[in-house]
């Protein structure tokens, strides 16, 4: 295990070298002290609405003035972790579950508990659960709720017009790893080969598919199968670790797991949904991209991607009408999703804290919160927020958000995990995945790897 563990370091070790080198090369971010606060974040749809928060914080404080810079996904991450080694972190930034309990313990993070500003910030302000989830081991808050995001159905309203298929078909789907229920059917039936035929027809060729009837995100491996198998694993009443928040012990190797594994990755198989090579790995071809070029019927994606969906465009530039569904009910008896959350943090680096805390707390607070409700582009924290941008999207998008927003209502969510050692996870996780994704590897090989990820718990840090 100490080996495995050294190896794992030395790999991060070789990326924050090369983050490192690229941050130096492109130069930005970094704390001041002229009253700039600076502000990262990765979303580029989110910057506009955040933008119009940073000019309202700056009227309410004229000495403070917001600098926000964006990044995408990848590359924020790199130069973040580059930027805690070479002093260049900035004041503020947009934390992620599956990172923030690393930055915890690399003691990155401020309590926000000791800062002034945030000292005050309230569990019940929130979305219920969301606040908790920002808390380390040792009762602290580090990080500010934003947003929180639902899983649900996007598919394109002409395919299934074409197929014979009524949308209301999607809202009461059912599924089993036996037989994959009523939504491997309508899976199989949604899937078109070159020919015409399509899944359930007799001669359908299943090595030579033109659309697939559901699209793939890849293995989920470095984000617990979040829009991958998250919803059928929780649905057949799976959870990741013994208890969440800092659970000390993992469950893959549980059949209710592997069960669900062996079923969503066999739809590969089955040519109804795009193998590993077709939609390529760690950069791979999201759901949206597919939908849009036609080579996926529907697609599970997140709730912050609404937004994108809702803007995508055939290939003569007509806009796509796109509609969504809820997850399919599972074993269980019950549909479920992973319940998800941003939140804003501010670095041990800072050189002003406490203006950086401001900051935070106006990120957090209703004025805020309500300005990014009214763009439309996430579902806010606070639960004002949330119901500006429900209605945004009913009357500006003619979009029924439901199958994400009922979930939180039914309390069918369960929580991203949250635990220590999570780069190290993450490492083992995601080659092990994509093996059984691409076929490589059983899925009974997880039961090795979720002992190895026990033994994280055992190593000190």
């Amino acid at each position: 295990m100490t080996t495995i563990r050294q190896r794992i370091r030395a790999a991060a070790v070789g990326v924050i070298l090369t983050a490192s080198t690229l941050t130096a090369c492109g130069g930005g971010g970094g704390s001041s002290t002229n009253g700039t606060i600076e502000y990262w974040l990765w979303d580029s749809a989110q910057q506009p609405g955040y933008q119009k928060c940073a000019d309202a914080f700056h009227q309410e404080n004229p000495d403070l003035k917001i600098h926000i810079s964006q990044y995408g996904w990848d590359t924020y991450w790199s130069k973040l972790t580059a930027g805690f080694i070479a002093d260049t972190a900035p004041d503020v930034f947009t934390d992620h579950l599956s990172k923030f309990a690393q930055f915890v313990d690399l003691k990155v993070l401020r309590p926000l508990d000791d800062l002034a500003p945030t000292a005050d910030i309230q569990d019940g302000d929130y979305q219920e659960g969301l606040a908790e989830l920002w808390k380390g081991q040792d009762g602290k808050r580090y990080g500010a709720p934003k947003d929180w995001d639902t899983i649900a159905i996007f598919y394109d309203k002409a395919v299934l017009k074409a197929a014979g298929v009524d949308p209301s078909e999607l809202q009461n789907l059912s599924w089993n790893p036996t037989d994959g229920g009523s939504f491997e059917k309508l899976v199989a039936h949604l899937t078109v080969d070159v020919n015409g035929k399509r899944g359930d027809e007799p001669g359908f060729d299943k090595e030579h598919v033109k659309m697939h009837g559901l699209s793939a995100e890849g293995s989920g491996g470095g984000g617990w199968g979040q829009t991958q198998w998250s919803a059928f694993a929780g649905s057949a009443g799976w959870q990741a670790t013994d208890k969440n928040p800092w659970g000390t012990k993992f469950n893959l190797d549980q059949p209710s797991l592997q069960d669900t594994l062996s079923w969503y990755f066999g739809l590969v198989n089955k040519g109804y949904m795009p193998s590993y090579a077709e939609i390529g790995g760690t950069n791979s071809v999201g759901t949206d991209k597919q939908i849009q070029s036609g080579t996926a019927a529907m697609g599970l994606s997140g709730s912050w991607m609404i937004s994108t969906f809702t803007k995508l465009t055939d290939a003569k530039g007509k806009k796509l009408d796109i509609g969504l569904a809820p997850t399919p009910i599972g074993p269980s008896g019950k549909r479920a999703s992973m319940f998800n959350g941003l939140a804003d943090s501010v670095t041990t680096l800072s050189k002003q804290p406490e203006n950086a805390a401001k900051w935070v707390k106006f990120l957090s607070g209703e004025q805020c919160q309500n300005i990014i409700g009214q763009s439309g582009v996430v579902f806010p924290a606070r639960p004002a927020g949330t119901d500006l941008a429900i209605n945004y999207n009913k009357t500006e998008r003619k979009l029924d958000v439901t199958p994400f927003t009922q979930q939180v209502k039914d309390k069918t969510t369960f929580l991203f995990p949250v635990t220590t050692n999570a780069a190290d996870i993450t490492a083992l996780m995601a080659p092990r995945l994509d093996a059984v994704y691409i076929g490589s590897s059983p899925v009974s090989s997880l039961t090795k790897l979720n002992n190895q990820l026990d033994k994280l718990f055992e190593v000190a840090s």
